[in-house]
């Protein structure tokens, strides 16, 4: 390896960080599970209670441009800690609130511990390891999407039934403050320590400028943005589809698509960072090749889904959906990592999140609420597959300036 750091030391960083992201996961998914029990206790509109979802991404996206430029400049290690313990305690103090707003307050607070985290991780761990194996070293820690969503699904529906929608928060809250103290301890890697060309001088404002100016980075958000609004407007409304459309009881909805997300996006997310990395390996555009088909195929099987009448035929289509919408995960952060500079990497992390939040899941949830509030919640979910459409529309797009080289995309 050409990191500084000895081998087991590098996964045992991503190990940690692994965890960390799985609880990050589990925390931001586990309110949608009890979606139903915070309607009947606050009396909410589906478009009040889609706003929940939306505080919280719209809080996340605007604190992620400032954390993103501290964390080019500061400990990437600390900022991270720091932004574990914040979002944990949020989350345990959701179990307290008593009004709508004191909910809304502590999901925006969420939020900022989160942003905290997912500026700088990635960049971190890509620093722990070798370019030729990003894409699976980033599916790996990607794979707390799916198994972390899962376990809140589940989680909040047990717990949410059996205790009530107070007891999940402050129960799943609890774990990130061990891991807070670990992290901090967590030995830095230096910035870029395993590129082939040394890491360039901390960025000046015009550095963070040329951002804009790399195309395969801004189509390849694009791609990312139309994934976040339909990925995230299904997550935050699926539960409660099943519960309402097909008539399955709050536990057994939440188990029921919590056991599919974790199957499907493991297998899909693992899957999709193996292939992606033998198809880099042949070709400059193989990790947006992977991630666009991966669009094409779902998107049909996410119609089918939400149409068939059927609860067990469309738990099987979800599966099968999810499957090939998750073979995206690990290459399209790779793609990120690849095009631009060691020392910008926390921004462009930054401005991803600011852009794939604004225009994708801090306005679905909100909008899917309203039209469900206007057309019925099945048709409202049916303009989703529709954004899967247009991301595989921009990774071919993408693909396209890398095979030509724009960008400043590295070598095979």
């Amino acid at each position: 390896m050409n990191s500084s750091y000895p081998c087991k030391y590098s996964y045992y960083a991503l190990s940690l960080l692994l965890a960390i992201n799985l609880l990050n996961y589990v925390d931001r998914q586990i309110i949608y599970a009890v979606f139903p029990l915070i309607k009947d206790a606050f009396a909410l509109t589906d478009t009040s209670l889609g706003f929940l979802g939306s505080s919280f991404m719209i809080c996340y996206m605007l604190s992620a441009p400032a954390l993103g430029w501290l964390g080019d400049r500061a400990s990437r290690v600390k900022l991270a800690s720091a932004g574990l313990a914040v979002w944990s305690v949020a989350t345990s103090l959701s179990g307290f609130a008593a009004r709508y707003h004191s909910l809304l307050l502590a999901r925006v607070s969420v939020g900022i511990g989160e942003a905290s985290f997912g500026t700088v991780s990635p960049g971190l761990l890509s620093d722990y390891f070798p370019k030729e194996m990003r894409g699976r070293i980033l599916s790996y820690f990607y794979l707390a999407i799916p198994v972390g969503s899962a376990f809140g699904y589940l989680l909040g529906g047990i717990l949410g039934e059996k205790f009530g929608w107070q007891a999940a928060f402050l129960i799943v809250g609890l774990p990130g403050a061990l891991l807070a103290v670990p992290l901090w301890l967590l030995h830095e890697p230096e910035r870029g320590a395993t590129e082939i060309i040394p890491a360039a001088a901390t960025p000046t404002r015009t550095d963070y400028a040329s951002l804009f100016s790399n195309r395969p980075y801004i189509i390849n958000t694009m791609a990312m943005t139309a994934m976040t609004f339909a990925m995230g407007g299904l997550a935050q409304w699926v539960p409660t589809f099943l519960y309402r459309i097909h008539e399955l009881d709050l536990r057994v909805a939440n188990t029921y698509f919590g056991g599919i997300t974790v199957v499907a996006g493991v297998s899909g997310t693992l899957v999709g960072g193996w292939l992606g990395d033998f198809l880099q390996g042949k070709m400059r555009r193989g990790y947006l090749l992977v991630s666009g088909w991966g669009f094409v195929i779902g998107a049909p099987l996410a119609v089918y889904a939400l149409v068939t009448p059927s609860a067990i035929t469309c738990l099987a289509a979800m599966f099968f959906a999810e499957f090939f919408l998750f073979l995206n995960t690990g290459p399209l952060n790779t793609v990120i990592v690849n095009v631009t500079a060691p020392a910008l990497r926390a921004r462009a992390f930054a401005v991803n999140i600011f852009i794939i939040h604004a225009l994708g899941d801090a306005i679905s949830p909100a909008m899917l609420g309203w039209l469900s509030d206007i057309w019925g919640l099945r048709n409202a979910l049916l303009i989703t597959p529709a954004a899967f459409v247009a991301a595989s529309f921009f990774c071919f797009l993408s693909g396209r300036f890398i095979e030509e080289g724009d960008g400043g995309v590295q070598g095979r």
